[in-house]
């Protein structure tokens, strides 16, 4: 009796430029079928698709939600996905697929950290589907991005560092009006926010490798109590936490994203003992990281195939795997 073939989904990965981490794909063929993927798949990065005509379907994990002309597609990179036109039609789009963090570092540095958790919603488990009507800036921006895009023109990395920027805020207050985000009582960043900007920064960059607190003040030319008296004040919670939340945050997406081992994932966002590993998850998330897996997971019982990120639209073609 042959084997049950075990289900995937594919990862898409688009290389991307560390100087300039954008890519436009647009033109004529990127016309989407009226044939359903028989999978979904998940990127590297986020994604932004603009329908330009006709309408269909997009499914997001278990969820099939209408698109149509004029809309336009968040998309972060751990949300499975697929998208196919009506019957009888090829819906044609527009898409770019970009590093938001990478592109943007240059224009804030952490130092703004309304930015720097804006990032961090939008590049995990964000799948919106905003109509032109509604969204008339959100459109034009895109489409002016796309624009400069296509016809590189002088300093257009420059022009798209700063749409990009302007489009990252109205994406947010889209995703806040959508899904009702809770706000905080004082929405401006505190005054001393920009004392502690070069350890929020080294935090982003390095969580994995192994530093003191004492380093991290260093960084902020600031004693040790001191910068742990404004940290705790900025943040509401002390360096050591940030820093451990951030590895756990990281070491959750690793786990429902890919199929590494608790411990290479351990290793990979800096724990030198995985029972310290499995202890600090637990206390963070409420489960064991094998326990969040099961609950968690995207790839349930799926395997993940990679494959180098289309640059033409797919032929739906199973492979046999």
């Amino acid at each position: 009796m042959p084997r049950h073939k075990r289900p995937y989904i594919e990862f898409r990965d688009y290389n991307l430029s560390s100087r300039f981490p954008v890519l436009l794909l647009s033109g004529e063929e990127w016309r989407i079928s009226d044939v359903a993927s028989p999978r979904l798949h998940i990127h590297n990065c986020l994604e932004i698709g603009l329908c330009e005509s006709d309408s269909g379907t997009m499914i997001f994990e278990d969820t099939k939600r209408p698109f149509g002309a004029g809309d336009l597609t968040v998309i972060s990179c751990d949300v499975p996905h697929t998208t196919y036109s009506s019957p009888g039609t090829a819906s044609k789009w527009s898409y770019l697929f970009v590093d938001l963090t990478e592109l943007l570092t240059p224009l804030f540095s952490g130092s703004d950290l309304r930015i720097f958790n804006l990032l961090t919603i939008l590049e995990h488990r964000t799948s919106l589907i905003l109509n032109e009507r509604d969204y008339p800036d959100i459109h034009a921006l895109t489409a002016q991005i796309m624009r400069e895009l296509e016809r590189k023109k002088d300093y257009y990395d420059i022009s798209v560092r700063g749409l990009f920027l302007t489009l990252l805020t109205d994406l947010a207050r889209a995703y806040r009006q959508i899904a009702a985000w809770a706000e905080k009582k004082d929405d401006q960043p505190p005054e001393n926010a920009l004392v502690i900007a070069p350890a929020l920064e080294y935090i982003r960059s390095h969580y994995m490798d192994d530093f003191s607190m004492e380093y991290l003040a260093e960084l902020c030319s600031l004693s040790p109590a001191h910068f742990r008296r404004i940290f705790s004040s900025v943040m509401e919670t002390s360096p050591l936490k940030y820093l451990t939340d951030t590895r756990i945050r990281q070491a959750a997406s690793l786990l429902r994203t890919t199929e590494a081992s608790v411990l290479s994932i351990s290793e990979e966002v800096g724990y030198r003992s995985v029972s310290s590993f499995n202890r600090q998850f637990h206390d963070t998330m409420g489960q064991t990281p094998r326990e969040w897996r099961r609950r968690m997971s995207i790839l349930k019982d799926q395997s993940v195939m990679k494959y180098r990120g289309f640059l033409v639209p797919e032929t739906l073609v199973t492979p046999d795997v």
